[in-house]
């Protein structure tokens, strides 16, 4: 089983002569304790492309000191990594292999670095002996296994901070270490001083230049955007893979985004290309929705049902929504990782890489981005518009429901138009998707209210057929109606602020 630490470190270069400086004294630390030294052989994995490396990802198998085994890291911030440690073996552990998937797709991983080091351990102690850093010197010896020039060799400090450590230590040990003559590395790792110092002329690169479509034109702005989202959808894999909060939402909002700017920006990308490619991502959204849909409505019926005084909670509620939420988490958990694991998901981002290196530009990809995108972005207000209207005239009912959700998948796409514009259009429009976002906001809340009805209908059904009072479920029932009427009173009033003719002048401004 893999197991995740979070791992806040820096790295300097010790150059020759350079000796760790007494760090006794530094902030809290009362104590510097010598571990003494460890023989470490690290094997480094990539594809022949370096794709992993690319992307500042190290996979490694190290044998030697206290955490053998196979580590893969995954960046977070500038110093900071999620470090995934799994046992020793001979081959790559499936689990570390599956959250590389979206990065190697089909390509094999193999060795392309070995690292030994001799690594002397240090551990900075408060005065209670508690571990708030560790310190490590480390004599590295560097061989490429995969072309290149051969070997290099050096020595460098890190330090990591522990799980007492506050991470202001590590400005106030950097401080220290600079009055010693020693400097951040301006590698962010090992591996990608390895491959840097033992590159050869021709070293493959793990990704093509972008096509130059000129800084100003709509269609630059356009490919810019998709970019965007197409490494937000490669980045959030493995972060939905470990079940991290909020990561499904994301993947599915960049995947609805890259689709509604394929809708959206039509004139600048030949639809015929960018349809296919988009109800694909509409199957992928799709997808992670019945994961991320379940996580939402659970989180919503929980705090619903906390909100019911307990007098009123008859039956084993808080029971019967647990065992509800568990049998439908299971199962969509595993939908949504086989999925992530399928041949169509990969074709998919394939498709997505060949579409953004060979993009199918249209004339009007050339047109000034300050007059090819507010056009677009107009159009898809008017559709915004003309469902709102549509909604607003129908009598409440279930016919009404469905134009609101239409109306709401409209705003969204609008909203995305408006955030795609904006490094191109500037306030403009920023001021739009924000308006555009809160009529949004009433229509996604409205939605949400009629999923959760059917839900706690479904509940109501379960809790009579066991034997069970529904009195609660009917209870939660009656309070969503009440809070669905609500949103649909307030619509009206929220479209006025986003009139059409403020937001028409907004994008003329």
């Amino acid at each position: 089983m893999a197991e995740t630490k979070r791992e806040i470190e820096r790295k300097y270069d010790a150059g020759p002569g350079r000796t760790l400086p007494d760090l006794r004294g530094v902030a809290h630390v009362a104590d510097v304790a010598d571990q003494g030294t460890a023989d470490l052989d690290a094997v480094y994995y990539d594809t022949a492309d370096q794709r992993l490396a690319a992307a500042a990802i190290t996979l490694r198998r190290r044998t030697g000191g206290l955490d053998e085994g196979w580590h893969l890291k995954l960046p977070v911030a500038d110093g900071v990594r999620d470090e995934i440690h799994a046992p020793l073996s001979d081959t790559v552990p499936r689990a570390l292999a599956g959250l590389v998937r979206s990065r190697v797709r089909d390509a094999d991983l193999v060795p392309v670095v070995r690292l030994r080091s001799a690594r002397g351990v240090r551990h900075l102690l408060d005065a209670s002996g508690a571990l708030l850093a560790e310190v490590c010197v480390d004599d590295v010896r560097a061989r490429r296994l995969n072309g290149g020039r051969g070997e290099t060799s050096w020595t460098e400090i890190e330090v990591e901070l522990g799980e007492s450590g506050d991470p202001a230590l590590l400005d106030k040990v950097e401080k220290k270490l600079r009055k010693a003559g020693v400097h951040r590395s301006a590698s962010p790792s090992k591996l990608a001083r390895a491959l840097a110092e033992t590159a050869a002329d021709g070293d493959p690169l793990a990704a093509p230049a972008a096509p130059d479509t000129g800084g100003d034109t709509a269609g630059h702005h356009v490919l810019a955007y998709l970019r965007e989202q197409r490494t937000a959808l490669v980045e959030w894999d493995p972060a939905v893979r470990r079940d991290v909060p909020d990561a499904v939402h994301q993947m599915r909002v960049a995947t609805r985004r890259m689709r509604s700017a394929f809708k959206t920006y039509g004139k600048i990308l030949d639809r015929r290309i960018t349809d296919p490619l988009g109800e694909e991502l509409k199957w992928l959204a799709a997808e992670l929705g019945v994961d991320r849909d379940r996580e939402v409505l659970t989180d919503r019926l929980t705090a619903a049902l906390a909100d019911v005084p307990r007098t009123l909670r008859l039956g084993p509620v808080r029971a019967r929504l647990r065992i509800w939420s568990v049998a439908g988490r299971a199962g969509s958990r595993r939908r949504t990782l086989a999925v992530l694991d399928g041949r169509r998901y990969l074709a998919l981002l394939d498709a997505v890489d060949a579409l953004l290196a060979d993009p199918p530009l249209l004339k009007a990809a050339a047109a000034p981005a300050a007059e090819a995108l507010p056009q677009a972005i107009r159009k898809d207000f008017d559709r915004l518009a003309a469902r709102v209207d549509h909604a607003l005239a129908l009598d409440p009912g279930a016919e009404r429901d469905l134009a609101l959700h239409e109306a709401r998948k409209a705003a969204k796409r609008a909203r995305y138009a408006g955030e795609a514009a904006r490094p191109a259009i500037g306030r403009p429009a920023k001021r739009f998707a924000r308006r555009v976002k809160a009529v949004q906001t009433v229509l996604g809340d409205h939605q949400d209210s009629v999923v959760a009805r059917e839900a706690l209908r479904n509940l109501a059904v379960q809790a009579h057929a066991a034997g069970e009072s529904a009195f609660t479920w009917g209870l939660l029932y009656g309070r969503e109606e009440a809070a669905a009427a609500a949103r649909e009173r307030e619509l009206p009033q929220v479209w006025a602020k986003a009139a059409r003719p403020k937001l028409r002048a907004a994008l003329d401004a």
